[in-house]
């Protein structure tokens, strides 16, 4: 059965972040993700990862300045000194969670921006980053998104992320299939899945339009969610939604899934 994640930075969004991991637990969710750790303690992220018998599986690497607009690093010429810093922050915080996978964010392309400069600085941020948590036992995912939601985003498909995945040739550097971002760019989410299965290191999902819970937009989940794991899945898939009507009274479409 596919291993559902609750991701708490879009979940369960009435209470204060740290007070997110019970009602997780309760709805009976084993694993969580969220985007990043940094403005709490790790002890106390800890504290709630063990008080209710949850796993972290997934958060991103340091963004840059969220709040100011960015979304990562990584394609960013002049920025790779800020970059490399961030690793080495998320590998802290990845091996103190428990986490076994880092997320590094792409980054926006700069207006006027040379594209090969922005790719070369790319491959090479994303190489360094492969490189060093590899060395920390831990596995890099690099995630297209959608541009109708983040215009300008450096990393925009699946087909786009498997190239640079080839071109960087590093053996713990996988795929992160958003089936959300996948299906508004480049649609065909099954034969894509399997096609590239050996290479999905983590999956998230929500519906579309809306970015909603699964049930209430155009993809067909009772098809989908029994191929993925008829076709042999095994990690984890991240609720990254946003629920329409409050996070419990939306659960409906996992209960199959859950507690499992």
């Amino acid at each position: 059965m596919p291993r559902l994640a609750a991701n708490l930075s879009m979940l369960w969004t009435e209470h204060d972040f740290l007070d997110r991991f019970e009602p997780a637990a309760r709805a009976g969710f084993k694993g969580v993700e969220f985007l990043f750790p940094y403005a709490w303690r790790v002890e106390d992220i800890g504290e709630r990862l063990e008080r209710n018998g949850l796993v972290q599986v997934l958060f991103n690497m340091p963004p840059g300045n969220w709040d100011a607009g960015e979304r990562g690093l990584a394609c960013l010429p002049g920025r790779e000194s800020e970059f490399r810093d961030g690793v080495g922050k998320a590998i802290e915080y990845a091996k103190a969670l428990k986490c076994p996978t880092l997320h590094a964010m792409a980054g926006l392309a700069p207006d006027g921006a040379d594209p090969e400069r922005l790719r070369a600085t790319y491959v090479e941020n994303i190489r360094y980053a492969a490189a060093e948590t590899k060395k920390a036992g831990l596995r890099l995912v690099i995630e297209p998104i959608n541009t109708r939601d983040i215009p300008r985003y450096f990393l925009s498909t699946p087909r786009q992320a498997l190239a640079l995945i080839d071109a960087i040739g590093a053996d713990n550097l996988f795929l992160q299939y958003d089936i959300y971002h996948a299906q508004i760019m480049q649609g065909d989410l099954a034969p894509t899945i399997e096609r590239n299965l050996a290479r999905i290191g983590h999956m998230q999902l929500a519906d579309t339009p809306g970015r909603n819970e699964p049930g209430t937009g155009e993809i067909n989940w009772d098809f989908l969610l029994p191929f993925i794991d008829r076709v042999g899945y095994a990690g984890w898939i991240g609720c990254e939604y946003k629920p329409k009507a409050g996070t419990d009274a939306g659960l409906g479409w996992a209960k199959n899934y859950l507690g499992r």
